[in-house]
């Protein structure tokens, strides 16, 4: 079997070496200065430490009074509103045990607020949604700023959560940090029966009655949504980048091996603080190998879009920039290994059943497909990844070797027979600006559109405009002034059933828009993320009703062919102010005016100074 590293893995993970090399020597340099020598709660006076132990048991306060015992921060995002992280309000106290019996302590460090895109989809609140990624690397850092830590614990699993926790664990990057994920729910109705209901929903022909029954049987317990969005694309990157313990992604909430999981991190976090031998803090364990790999798993399972915003976000914390030619050029180089809906009828259960990230990563390194020579919270080396987590006959977790073999071809294949020779991901570049398609669902007949388009500066339009059978033809929609210095860069996520039904009638449809999608948006083709949005002036605001656009996934473009006009248009404008009042939406003035462009990150961090 060929192990040398493919080479356009090397190429792009040395371009971004090169490229990051001044920022990344400066992070290094600020993490190694920030370790010290020991504990630092030690240097703390006798009345900071004992603020930092007044309320621990007496042995957990013995501990921290001696400093000699590794103390473990809990970072936690439990909420008993959101399914995947309500199984998280039982993890302190399992964590706290398993701490104790390793000789160490633990201590929630605070908790960070933890926001569910399927609640908000298509509400005001979903305008909070992108920002609160930063919200919560800010409340990470006021959760570990109390200094009283030798490593973290990382309680997280959906969209903007994950992504922000490890920004802010970066930021505290000479500290080692493990994420604890709590796991997808069991199976509920199929996603596909699911998507029909909606459709029908939206054509009348199903009641609302209908819609909700469909739906709540959909998401149905505690646990992750089980079809593979940003949530379960979130679990897959901290596995592939060595965050997670192996084998603990898919594991379903409150089960024995779950909790076996859980505590099992406790005790590996205790191991590798820098009081001990085997010290790996989390800003060195993220390097650009990380990063590459990351984006390959993104790439091979077709996960969600919303990882170009935060997999930029997240190096970019680690003082490495992504760009997304990077994604576009691995995206050529790594095969679509699995079908998991959207991208097929599967959910991340099946996927988990036929092999999951076990037999993935093993596929991926034996063709050179992965950097297989990275620091984990595991231990040195990818290879500690390609097995499956076991329940023992003493309760404890075991390691077996992955299956070599799928074990259901309609959902996982091996790198020899791919679904797709390529990841799927596109980034178009035209007149129009820079976006990112994802076509590993679309009809390879749809991956080019040409339309005359029509323009909406807000969601809600579309679905009015389709009741009155005014996109009953071939169009492209474009949905601008939806980007993050616009309104917060919400998902659009309910114009996916429309756009579906219209596209299943025949037409020829694409979506435009500077907004997001999420990893949602099926068989329709999507340019999204275009950069520059039209709220700075970008070339969307010059689009009028009727103009001819072209979405080329094959050539890589998108664009207007020009009317005679277009030099001389000004740019359209839009009254936003109803979007930056009410439902919080006011207390976020400063993060739309500091936002980054979609292509780096829309995040409101600078890079790390030189």
């Amino acid at each position: 079997m060929n192990t040398q590293l493919h080479p356009v893995v090397a190429q792009v993970t040395q371009r971004i070496v090169e490229r990051s090399r001044a920022r990344r020597t400066a992070y290094l340099a600020r993490i190694d200065a920030a370790c010290g020598s020991g504990p630092h709660r030690r240097r703390l006076s006798c009345g900071n430490l004992a603020h930092g132990f007044a309320a621990c048991n007496v042995g957990d306060k013995l501990a921290l009074r001696s400093g000699a015992a590794p103390n473990l921060g809990i970072v936690t995002s439990f909420n008993d509103m959101l399914s995947a992280h309500q199984p998280l309000e039982r993890y302190p106290d399992l964590l706290k045990a398993a701490a104790r019996d390793a000789g160490a302590t633990a201590q929630v460090a605070g908790c960070v607020p933890a926001m569910c895109d399927g609640v908000t989809q298509g509400r005001e609140g979903m305008e909070l949604s992108l920002f609160s990624r930063d919200v919560i690397a800010m409340s990470t850092a006021i959760a570990l700023s109390h200094d009283m830590f030798d490593a973290a614990l990382y309680l997280g699993v959906c969209d903007k959560i994950v992504p922000g926790l490890l920004i802010g664990a970066l930021h505290f990057g000479h500290l080692p940090g493990i994420f604890v994920p709590a796991g997808p729910m069991t199976s509920g109705l199929p996603n596909d029966e699911k998507s029909r209901v909606r459709q029908r929903y939206a054509t009348g022909e199903a009641t609302r009655d209908e819609l909700l029954e469909a739906e709540a049987r959909s998401y149905h317990g505690p646990g992750t949504c089980t079809f593979y969005g940003t949530a379960n694309s979130n679990q897959m990157l901290m596995e592939m980048m060595g965050l997670h313990l192996p084998g603990s992604s898919f594991v379903h909430p409150n089960t024995p091996l779950r909790d076996a999981l859980t505590a099992l991190a406790a005790r590996r976090a205790a191991q590798i603080t820098a009081l001990g031998d085997d010290y790996r803090p989390i800003g060195r364990i993220v390097d650009e190998r990380a990063i590459v790999n990351g984006v390959i798993g993104l790439h091979v399972t077709g996960g969600s879009t919303n990882h170009l915003l935060h997999l930029v976000a997240m190096a970019a914390a680690a003082g490495i920039e992504l760009r997304l030619e990077d994604f576009d050029a691995l995206s050529s180089a790594v095969p679509l290994l699995a079908r998991v809906y959207p991208n097929g009828s599967a959910d991340v259960n099946h996927f988990h059943a036929a092999g999951g990230l076990a037999f993935l990563i093993g596929e991926l390194l034996d063709h050179g497909l992965l950097h297989g020579d990275v620091e984990t919270v595991a231990g040195n080396g990818l290879d500690r990844y390609r097995v499956e987590a076991r329940l023992g006959e003493d309760g404890e977790v075991q390691y077996v070797p992955s299956t070599p073999t799928s074990c259901d071809t309609a959902v996982l294949r091996p790198v020899a027979e791919p679904f797709r020779a390529d990841g799927g991901l596109r980034v178009l570049t035209g007149n129009l600006g820079t976006a990112a398609i994802k076509v590993s669902a679309v009809p390879e007949d749809r991956w080019t559109v040409e339309a005359p388009c029509r323009v909406f500066t807000e969601q809600y339009e579309v679905k009015q405009a389709f009741e009155r059978g005014e996109l009953d033809r071939d169009v492209i929609v474009v949905v601008r002034f939806q980007g993050p210095r616009a309104n917060g860069m919400p998902e659009l996520h309910q114009l996916t059933p429309t756009l579906t039904v219209l596209q299943k009638r025949g037409h020829r449809v694409a979506l435009v828009t500077d907004g997001r999608m999420s990893g949602a948006s099926g068989q329709v083709p999507a340019a999204i993320h275009v950069t520059p949005e039209a709220m700075v002036g970008g070339p969307l605001a010059k689009l009028r009703d009727g103009d001819v656009l072209r979405v080329d996934a094959v050539a890589g473009t998108l664009s207007v062919i020009e009317p005679a006009d277009w030099a001389a248009r000004e740019n359209a404008t839009a009254d936003l102010s109803a979007h930056h009042v009410g439902f919080g939406r006011e207390l976020f003035a400063a993060f739309r005016d500091a936002a980054a462009p979609a292509d780096r990150g829309a995040g409101v961090f600078g890079p790390v100074p030189l």
